[in-house]
């Protein structure tokens, strides 16, 4: 019997047309098999290290003036009391001898702060060094904006004398280290609730 290494030439011309459809269906199984079992692992796989890039971990969140006097000290990491001092102490002498011609952010031990000044306030944030910096300065001044929508114009004494509110924010926008919510509005109506009950 002839041997041959094509499955085509040991197929008898007269039953080559029942045969062929027959082929036509394995190729066909076989390429839902593929379709359905290999691309489900690499979605995973992508869906994984998507929702790993997209995590935005911020260490701490500072509010200082020019003075080094510390207005707002939010952690999200477990410090010490002598460690968190020593730190805003750092991040204060960092970001007010640094040449306001250079970027808002850098290198700071083995994390990255990023911060924005506004008036007499410097707001600092620390965060992982491979996050995107452009990212967390938009963060900063929504912030901001917040702030200064929420005490109708916001300046020093008001973080000083309502500190309490100042928190409430924070909490709202940011928990556990990672942005929750990038709507001002929404953000903005939850917190007039919020008063609303309280009075």
């Amino acid at each position: 019997m002839h041997k041959s290494s094509k499955i085509t030439t040991s197929i008898h011309p007269t039953h080559a047309c029942s045969v062929l459809p027959l082929l036509r269906v394995f190729a066909r199984i076989g390429t839902n098999h593929a379709v359905k079992s290999t691309p489900r692992r690499v979605i995973d796989r992508r869906a994984s290290c998507l929702h790993r890039r997209s995590r935005i971990m911020i260490r701490f969140i500072l509010l200082q003036n020019r003075q080094g006097k510390t207005r707002l000290a939010k952690y999200y990491v477990p410090l010490e009391d002598e460690e968190k001092r020593k730190l805003e102490y750092e991040v204060h002498r960092l970001v007010v001898s640094r040449d306001p011609k250079h970027t808002n952010f850098v290198e700071f031990r083995n994390y990255k702060v990023v911060y924005r000044r506004y008036a007499g306030l410097f707001f600092s944030l620390c965060v992982d060094l491979n996050d995107n910096e452009l990212t967390h300065l938009e963060s900063i001044h929504l912030f901001v904006e917040m702030l200064d929508h929420f005490f109708a114009n916001v300046c020093e004494l008001d973080l000083v004398f309502n500190f309490q509110k100042v928190y409430l924010l924070v909490d709202e926008f940011i928990l556990g280290g990672e942005i929750q919510d990038s709507s001002k509005r929404a953000i903005m109506e939850r917190l007039a609730e919020l008063e609303r009950l309280k009075d």
